[in-house]
């Protein structure tokens, strides 16, 4: 058996082109990757400060109760 069949050179072939093919679709990709990884790091974050309304309510929660 060979290492490379002219089908196996084919497959590698055609996911070159998907990878490497007309207008930057390794870019697009690698720019939508990063895009899900930023989401996931805001995701990741703690609660932003509650706002000073927010703020003037719980206070006064805490008096009523």
């Amino acid at each position: 058996m060979g290492a490379f069949q002219p089908i196996h050179w084919l497959l590698v072939a055609v996911v070159a082109l998907l990878f490497f093919g007309g207008k930057g679709k390794l870019s697009g990709v690698m720019g939508d990757a990063a895009k899900g990884i930023k989401a996931f790091r805001d995701g990741l974050k703690d609660e932003p400060a509650p706002t000073e309304s927010a703020a003037v309510e719980a206070k006064k929660d805490e008096a009523r109760s």
